[in-house]
This record gives structure tokens, C-alpha cells and sequence, in this order.
């Protein structure tokens, strides 16, 4: 069934299983796996003996570090749009996620970040470990939250999703648990346990004589100044609130939302907003699909993936420098209908 060796298909028992197998990539998706995942859970769904479906990472590192960003930069500088293509397949395999109606066990164990999260916070059973790092972290790189990253970080309690999609930042195991990226916390020395008995037990059973208490985050005990600070209209109001509470940790996250793309966190802010009043995921996905295609023709999304990725000199030069230069027509830009282009899962391109 795979295309090729970048995804492994397994069945066990009663079990489904999917191994992201790019371990030197950190399982960074590409459309063959995308497109080898869906038909995977496609023909799962219609075969009765199969109860459950799994998903795994490759190697020690992660389960997925997010899309190909190299072969999205390179479309780019190509003047291609294969990248089109991709963000299409990858978000109606969100949504088939979603929406499956077998138990999908996602094994979130180290990086997990931008597609990897999408693969994996979709699912109905989420275990995280601690080693894990879930994170979106796409305005370090001129780009936006996508794969239903804006709806999971919009039903985050409280502004926590905010200052996870502003800043970038990486999360452990209870912080997940804390956001609702996460369902159970299982070290990862029980996964492999966890793993064999889905072959052969419920899941939730299986869950239960693996699952732990997560050792402590930290997003908790800052609950207060994320709330008050996040609420705020703009981005540059939430900087000024962050930079006056006289909080070390929200002087730092100001300083971390400085250097990143202007425009990606003014559309960023947009978007969370909006895929809170749109509730349900399709529909933010149709939205996700729009932006996107947008910011593949920003400067920006070319310059961040350069400095990030390609040179990692870590030095962006974002145009615009400044957030007073973004407009609010340069963010209405992203959300503009796409006409025939529109990825429609939500049945409408409203």
C-alpha cells in the first residue's frame, strides 16, 4: 500500500499501525507520506478487522517535526505551486483524522511540531511522554498555525493557545495536557508496551495500565499574565501589556514575539480569532488553506524558512521590520476567497 519506505503500514492483531519513517528528516512530511497515511486510514476504515489505528514517529527523536519546509521553500523560489497541492492533501487528511470513526492513538513522544501536530492532536487518544515538545511554531518562519493548528490553539483554556501560536513555544508533556493537545501521559519506556497490547487490547484498557501522572509544567502557575496580557486587541497591545506586567517569563515571551515575522503575527492573531468564532474544524481548515496559499507569496515565508533552515544564521529580515507597517488590509489579504481554489471541506468558501 505505501508508496514507499517513508511511511511503514503493519497490521497486528487487531491493530492498524503507522510508522513516519524519515528519521533523519525528523519524519518531516511530504506528500507521498500524506497522500500513503490517508489511503492507509481510508481502506482501514472498511476493514472490519482492524479496531484501532496507531501512529508512530521513526527513530529516538520525534514523531514528526512538521512539513517539508525545505521542498516548500524551493517551490517557492521555483515559481511553482506544488506546495498547493500538499496543504491540500495534508489538511483533508486533518480533517479525515478528526473525523475517523476508529480509536486513533497518536504516540506524541519528542518533537512534535506544525504537521506533526496535525497528524497527531486530531486523534482521539493522544499520549504524550516526557520527552515530548509539541509546539507551532510557524511565525519563526514567516509563515502561520495550519493543519487545524488555529482551532486546537483557539480552544485552548483561557489565551494559553495565543501565547503558544505568537510565540512558537514548545510545550512538555503537562502543558499539552494542560492546552488539550494531549489525553494521557505515558514515559516513554511504556511505549513500546503500550504499543503490543493495542494489538490485542481495548484502548482504553491498554491506556490504563500504562498511563501516569505528567510530572509538572509550567504553563499553570502563569495563567494569570497570559490570560490578561493575550486578551488584548493587537498584537502590539499585547506586547505593551507584556512588557508592563514586570514579569520575567512575559518579558520574555515579548522579547520571543519580537523576533518574529510582523506579519505572520498579525495574521496569526487574526486567524486564532476568527477559528474561535468558526468553532469546528472544517471550516478553519478551509481558512488555514486560504492563508497559506497567501503567505506562500509573502517574502517573508522565503526569508524565515532561509534563516531558520537553509543558512541558520538565524537572522531574518522580515519585510515588513515592523508591526506599525503591517496594515489591516496586508492582513485581510490572507483570508481573501480563493474562488475555484478553494479547499472547501466545510461545504461552503464563506
Amino acid at each position: 500500500m505505501a508508496l514507499d519506505d517513508s511511511v511503514l503500514l503493519r497490521t497486528e492483531g487487531r491493530a492498524g499501525y503507522i510508522t513516519l519513517n524519515r528519521p533523519r528528516a525528523l519524519n518531516a512530511l511530504t506528500r507521498p507520506m500524506v497522500r500513503t497515511i490517508d489511503a492507509a486510514l481510508a481502506q482501514w476504515e472498511q476493514d472490519e478487522s482492524v479496531a484501532v489505528v496507531v501512529v508512530s514517529g521513526a527513530g529516538e527523536r520525534g514523531l514528526c517535526a512538521g512539513g517539508d519546509i525545505r521542498a516548500i521553500h524551493a517551490d517557492t523560489l521555483a515559481g511553482g505551486n506544488t506546495s498547493f497541492d500538499f496543504w491540500r492533501d495534508e489538511y483533508r487528511l486533518n480533517a479525515r483524522i478528526a473525523r475517523y470513526s476508529k480509536p486513533y492513538v497518536a504516540l506524541m513522544d519528542g518533537i512534535v511540531m506544525g504537521g506533526g501536530v496535525g497528524v497527531s492532536a486530531h486523534g482521539d487518544v493522544r499520549v504524550v511522554t516526557e520527552r515530548s515538545a509539541v509546539a507551532m511554531p510557524e511565525t519563526g518562519i514567516g509563515f502561520v498555525p495550519d493543519v487545524g493548528g488555529t482551532h486546537l490553539l483557539a480552544q485552548a483554556p483561557g489565551e494559553l493557545g495565543t501565547h503558544l501560536a505568537l510565540t512558537g513555544t514548545a510545550v512538555g508533556a503537562a502543558d499539552a495536557l494542560l492546552c488539550g493537545l494531549a489525553d494521557h501521559f505515558i514515559p516513554s519506556t511504556r511505549l513500546a508496551e503500550l504499543t503490543a497490547s493495542l494489538a490485542g487490547l481495548d484502548v482504553a484498557e491498554a491506556v490504563r495500565l500504562c498511563a501516569q501522572a505528567a510530572p509538572e509544567g509550567e504553563l499553570a502557575r502563569h495563567r494569570e499574565w497570559i490570560d490578561d496580557c493575550y486578551a488584548a486587541g493587537s498584537v502590539e497591545e499585547i506586547l505593551d501589556r507584556l512588557l508592563d506586567r514586570g514579569d520575567p517569563a512575559a518579558k520574555e515571551a515579548a522579547e520571543t514575539i519580537l523576533t518574529r515575522s510582523p506579519t505572520s503575527l498579525k495574521v496569526t492573531l487574526a486567524a486564532l480569532r476568527r477559528a474561535r468564532q468558526l468553532g469546528v474544524l472544517e471550516p478553519v481548515l478551509d481558512q488555514e488553506y486560504r492563508v497559506s496559499c497567501a503567505a506562500f507569496s509573502s517574502p517573508d515565508l522565503v526569508e524565515g524558512v532561509r534563516a531558520q533552515v537553509i543558512d541558520k544564521d538565524r537572522r531574518p529580515r522580515w519585510s515588513p521590520a515592523e508591526l506599525s507597517e503591517v496594515t489591516d488590509a496586508d492582513v485581510a489579504r490572507f483570508f481573501a476567497p480563493l474562488g475555484d481554489g478553494e479547499l472547501r471541506l466545510s461545504g461552503s468558501t464563506g
